[in-house]
This record gives C-alpha cells, structure tokens and sequence, in this order.
C-alpha cells in the first residue's frame, strides 16, 4: 500500500533525508521511529505530498505521489505533529471544511461527521470553538479530520500528544481498531507504543533508514529500547 524507493530530500547543503525505502502492506501498522531531525517528518510529508521529493519515488495504493498527488490525497489521511486547526472555527464546520477539502459528496458529510465524532470521542465538544479546546481535544479532532473521508492510508505524526495515560490507551486501542482495513504509519518518541500496537518497525537516523524489520524479529532476544539504541548507535559509527 505504501511504497518507499531511494527517497532524497535536500535543502541546498543539507540532506534530510538520503536514499530512504521501506514498505508497508495493507492491514499493517508500522512504526516509524528515530531521533530528533532524522528525518521522520519530513519523509512523512513528502509521502502525504505535502513536499516535493528532490529524487526517488513514493506510491501509495499504487499511485505515484508526484505524479498522481490527487488520486493519492482521496486514498490518505494525515495528522501532522500539530493538527492543522482553525482556531476560531467550531468542531463540526471544521470537519465539514476538511470533509469539503477532501471532494467529498454532499450527501455523505453529515454520516461521516457522526462516524468520527463518535469514534474520536467528541460529540461532547461539537459544538465548541477549536481555540477554546484542550490540546487533547485538539488532538482528537486532527485525527478526526484525517479520518473523515474514510482513508485507507493513515500517516500519524505523535498522535496521543496532549493526551493523558487513560486517553493515550483510548487513541492506541482506536488506533489498533482502524489497522484491519487501513495502513497506517505511526511516528511516536515513545516505544512502548509501538510495542503496543505496532507489527513493523522502521528507524531512520541522519536520513537514512538503519533498521526495517517485523516487530517480532526485533524484540525475540531483546528489547525495542535495546535494538533502537544499537540501531542508532551503529548508524552514527558508520557515519564516523
């Protein structure tokens, strides 16, 4: 469903990412890890076609992101580190702009509101002012957003931050929910959330991908802290 091949992204001197590939298959939750300034959101924006790649290519479902960007922006859903609200909006204008945004039918906003309303645990807040929110609502809603055309692609940039321990469990569970018919691709600091919810892992370090492997291969004779240490530890050995 996604497919990642010598992807570079350069910034004059600087490479933020550099011959970066992976996969992930329909029905799988990957996590996509690595350090501050790896390279994690950039790579991530350019899959979503938010920016241009310098080389490489990027398919999702098939669709070539560069190529196809409007066939690949119905098929994907994306919440950034910082949702991308409105603040002076209310929660239902506001999906029903993202529901607009994304060319859905008129006849098909009102049910898909209800649907992630209620699945991102927000028709006590409906009516509400984005800016008057708290940060874990506002989470709730940027994922609401991302969910409101149905994708069967989801790119999830630290979803449950905001989030308080009992409303970090609710967002993995939804999370996990969502996985049997989508491929999502979820980006967190935190790796017991990855253990958590997660079948493939990919880390990424200055750039370059330095691990792409089943959970279950990684964590059989250790664990997930362990092996994303030595990962990152070997790749900047490498660099030296």
């Amino acid at each position: 469903m996604i497919e990642v091949a010598h992807l570079h992204k350069r910034y004059g001197d600087l490479s933020a990412v550099d011959d970066v590939s992976f996969t992930a298959v329909p029905g799988q939750i990957l996590g996509f890890l690595g350090p501050n300034g790896a390279g994690k959101t950039t790579t991530m924006r350019v899959i979503t076609g938010f920016l241009p790649a310098t080389s490489g290519t990027v398919k999702v479902a098939g669709f070539d992101v560069f190529e196809q960007s409007a066939e690949v922006r119905r098929r994907i859903g994306y919440l950034p580190e910082t949702p991308p609200l409105y603040n002076d909006m209310l929660v239902v204008p506001y999906l029903r702009f993202a529901a607009k945004l994304r060319g859905m039918a008129r006849g098909d906003v009102d049910a898909a509101i209800d649907r992630v309303l209620k699945a991102c645990s927000l028709t006590t807040v409906s009516h509400r002012v984005l800016g008057h929110l708290s940060k874990g609502y506002r989470q709730r809603v940027g994922l609401a957003q991302a969910l409101i055309h149905n994708p069967p692609v989801l790119i999830l940039d630290e979803p449950t931050n905001g989030l308080d321990p009992g409303q970090i469990d609710e967002m993995l569970a939804f999370i996990r929910s969502l996985a049997p018919n989508r491929t999502i691709v979820l980006s967190t600091h935190i790796l017991g959330q990855v253990v958590a919810v997660c079948e493939k892992v990919v880390i990424i370090s200055d750039g370059r991908v330095v691990v792409e492997d089943l959970l279950a291969n990684l964590t059989r004779d250790q664990r997930l802290d362990d092996a994303y240490k030595q990962a990152i530890a070997g790749s900047h050995r490498g660099a030296a």
